[in-house]
């Protein structure tokens, strides 16, 4: 279960939950055996510079190897920067959550 969280500076009135849904189809069509991908958006109302930062977590699989991470990255830009209000700096990456760390659902 990937998570997805996107970080901003709050003059750019962006549509988080579009970015996350959308964020989400991406993956799903490069691995669909991710299962959903939580999100949450956080704006700032302090910042310097206007800019968005979304930082996607996904559990280290044999299947997820440079070729599978470039791809995925090379989409997700190109897919989020598609849903962007205007001009702003923009970051994007992609980490493994550790070894020590557990996703499920709860009853």
């Amino acid at each position: 279960m990937p998570h997805a969280e996107i970080r901003y500076s709050n003059d750019l009135l962006l549509d988080a939950t579009s970015i996350l849904r959308r964020v989400e189809e991406v993956i799903q069509s490069h691995d669909a055996g991710s299962g959903e991908c939580k999100g949450r958006a956080y704006p700032a109302a302090e910042f310097h510079h206007t800019h968005v930062l979304i930082q996607v977590s996904m559990l280290p699989k044999p299947h997820r190897d440079d070729a599978f991470l470039s791809a995925l990255l090379n989409d997700l830009e190109t897919q989020i920067k598609a849903l962007l209000p205007g001009p702003c700096l923009f970051s994007l990456g992609i980490t493994f959550s550790g070894a020590h760390y557990v996703t499920n659902h709860h009853p």
